[in-house]
């Protein structure tokens, strides 16, 4: 009885520290921009391939995924098709998405696409340095000839930057701070969306979240970034990366002279402060 009553305490007290060591687990993870690990687009095509690496996910597996691409000044694809669906936002550069025919309309940092399954298309670059960033909801994200295209039943959207409403609150986040401006990208507010935020120049505050997934990406600007997970702030430059589970608290400055717009995609909604 005796060694029973010792196990049995030595059980309690384990479990007692397994609990404590698991609610210290971090839960966020933050890539900046500079630290990103580059690798092709196609590999098999090398440095005639955009450059591409995933943020989060893998675009190789049947899974969800976010990666940067980036493109030479003067890239244009031959025509092809994708077998999934894919959204694109412009970080840096000049973008253009289209039917092979259609006539170049350069898309600029903040703008976003849509590119359906199946479609016909090519994609060209015109800036000195050109970054997108893609997102897909299932994967592996494949290039096939234009011989094998189909009709999904879904149309493409090329939304310049100059076209996007920016909303000083709406139903689909809580926006209390002055300033902040918000735009639905994609999505509803019923399971998974994409939206964008805009801080502007001298904003400081914090972006709180309870979210089972909450992933984000800076697409234009730069901000001082801190966390109860992070010793030391980091200054996130566009491209850079940050996620988050459960209730968290992302710690968001802006001290430049710009505004900064981050994408951020989620599956709940989340209070700007």
């Amino acid at each position: 009885m005796k060694i029973l009553k010792k196990l049995s305490k030595f059980a309690l007290v384990t479990t007692f520290i397994s609990s404590q060591v698991f609610a210290a687990e971090v839960a966020s993870k933050v890539v900046a921009s500079d630290d990103i690990e580059w690798g092709y687009l196609n590999p098999l095509r090398g440095a005639l391939s955009p450059g591409a690496a995933d943020l989060w996910g893998d675009r190789t597996t049947a899974t969800a995924t976010g990666m940067l691409v980036r493109f030479n000044k003067g890239f244009e694809s031959p025509p092809h098709i994708h077998n999934i669906t894919y959204r694109g936002i412009v970080i840096d550069g000049l973008l253009h998405n289209d039917d092979p025919k259609a006539e170049k309309m350069w898309m600029p940092t903040g703008s976003f696409w849509t590119q359906p399954a199946g479609e016909d298309h090519t994609t060209a670059a015109n800036g000195e340095t050109n970054l997108i960033y893609l997102e897909i909801d299932s994967g592996p994200y494949l290039v096939k000839p234009s011989t094998e295209k189909f009709d999904n039943g879904e149309r493409p959207l090329n939304l310049h930057q100059n076209n996007i409403v920016w909303l000083t609150n709406s139903d689909l986040h809580d926006i209390k701070a002055k300033g902040v401006l918000t735009t639905y990208v994609w999505g509803s507010t019923a399971k998974m969306g994409g939206s964008m935020i805009k801080l502007p120049a001298g904003f400081k505050g914090s972006l709180t979240t309870k979210a089972n997934e909450f992933r984000a990406v800076v697409i234009s600007g730069a901000i001082n970034y801190s966390s109860k997970d992070l010793t030391v702030p980091q200054l996130l430059k566009a491209g850079s990366y940050l996620e988050s589970e459960g209730r968290f608290t992302h710690k968001l400055e802006n001290d430049s002279s710009r505004d900064a717009i981050i994408y951020i995609r989620t599956d709940a909604r989340y209070q700007v402060n």
